[in-house]
C-alpha cells in the first residue's frame, strides 16, 4: 500500500532526479491525471492509492523522466480554455499560438463580427468564413469556432495523422465543432477553388524553423514533436512566404491574414506582405514581448 502523499513525494523525486526543473508542478499534474484528490500533492493526503492508479502514475513518470513532453505524457493540454487531445502526431499547443487566436478574434471584431456564445437554435448557420491553415490538433480552428459564433471555419492540414487528431478534438468540442470543416491538402490547395476571395480571415501557425536550427532546439521539442510541423525548409520561411503570397487571392477585399512567425523573420515578412498587396501590415508581440504575430490587412 502507498499513500497519495508518498506517491507525490516519490514522483517529485524521480522527476527532479531526471533534471526536470518544474518537478513539483509536473508531479501534481501526473497525480491529478490518475485520479488523485485535488489537494493530495500539496496537503499530504494519507489516503490509499488504488493499485491501478499507482501503476499508471509510474508509467507516466517513467515517460516524463525519459524526456517525453508532459503534454504527450498526459495526452491532453489546455488551449484558450479548451481541453485538447494531443500526441506525437501534432505540435503541442503553446501560449504564443493562443496569442495568434486572440489576435484573429480581434480582427474579426474590428471588421464588425460578434463574439460570444452561438444561438443554440441556429445550428450550423454561418455568415462568413475563416481558414486555419495547418490546423494540427485543431487548436486555432476550435478556438475561433468557440469565440466567433457566426463563422464557418475551414481547418486544413497536409498530414492525415494531424487531421485524425483534429477530428478527435472536434468530436469532443460540442456545438461549435458543427461549424468546422476539415480539409486535406497543403495550405490553400486544400480549400475548394470556388471559395477564393470569400474568407474574412486566413489564420495559420505554419512551420517556421530553418533546417539548420533544428539541432539547436530543446531535446523535448526536437526529439518528440513532428519535424514537418516545425521545420519550414532550408530558410525556415518557405511556408510563411507561400501563405503570405497566396492569402490576398483567398481573402475578401476587407479581409486579413494573421500568421505566427519567428521574431527574427518579422521585418522580412512585413516587406513580403506589402509586396503581396496588403495595405496595412504590422507585427504583434507574444506574451514575452517578442515579435510573433504578423497581421496583414487587405484594406
Amino acid at each position: 500500500m502507498t499513500t497519495w502523499s508518498a506517491l507525490a513525494r516519490d514522483t517529485r523525486t524521480r522527476l527532479s532526479a531526471a533534471g526536470i526543473g518544474s518537478a513539483e508542478a509536473e508531479a501534481r499534474w501526473i497525480l491529478e491525471h490518475v485520479g488523485a484528490p485535488a489537494a493530495a500533492t500539496v496537503a499530504g493526503d494519507r489516503g490509499e492509492v488504488p493499485a491501478r492508479a499507482a501503476a499508471r502514475a509510474a508509467v507516466l513518470t517513467d515517460r516524463r523522466a525519459a524526456g517525453e513532453p508532459l503534454q504527450y505524457v498526459l495526452g491532453e493540454w489546455s488551449f484558450a480554455g479548451l481541453d485538447l487531445f494531443v500526441d506525437r502526431r501534432v505540435l503541442i499547443p503553446r501560449p504564443e499560438t493562443e496569442v495568434v487566436a486572440e489576435v484573429a478574434v480581434g480582427e474579426a471584431v474590428r471588421l464588425g463580427e460578434r463574439t460570444g456564445r452561438a444561438d443554440p437554435w441556429a445550428g450550423a448557420a454561418t455568415t462568413y468564413r475563416v481558414a486555419d491553415l495547418g490546423t494540427g490538433s485543431g487548436a486555432i480552428a476550435l478556438a475561433l469556432a468557440c469565440s466567433l459564433p457566426d463563422a464557418e471555419v475551414w481547418a486544413t492540414d497536409v498530414s492525415p495523422d494531424a487531421l485524425a487528431v483534429a477530428r478527435a478534438n472536434l468530436a469532443g468540442a460540442g456545438t461549435p465543432s458543427a461549424r468546422v470543416r476539415l480539409a486535406s491538402g497543403s495550405w490553400f490547395h486544400a480549400l475548394p477553388a470556388d471559395l477564393r476571395g470569400t474568407f474574412l480571415l486566413v489564420v495559420s501557425n505554419p512551420p517556421y524553423i530553418a533546417e539548420s536550427e533544428l539541432d539547436g532546439l530543446p531535446a523535448e521539442v526536437r526529439d518528440h514533436e513532428p519535424v514537418g510541423a516545425l521545420v519550414g525548409g532550408t530558410r525556415g520561411t518557405e511556408a510563411v512566404e507561400e501563405i503570405v503570397a497566396g492569402a490576398p487571392g483567398w481573402l475578401r477585399p476587407d479581409g486579413a491574414l494573421v500568421c505566427e512567425i519567428a521574431p527574427h523573420q518579422a521585418a522580412g515578412m512585413v516587406r513580403l506582405a506589402r509586396r503581396s498587396g496588403f495595405a496595412d501590415v504590422s507585427v504583434r508581440p507574444d506574451l514575452a514581448g517578442l515579435d510573433r504575430v504578423l497581421v496583414a490587412r487587405r484594406s
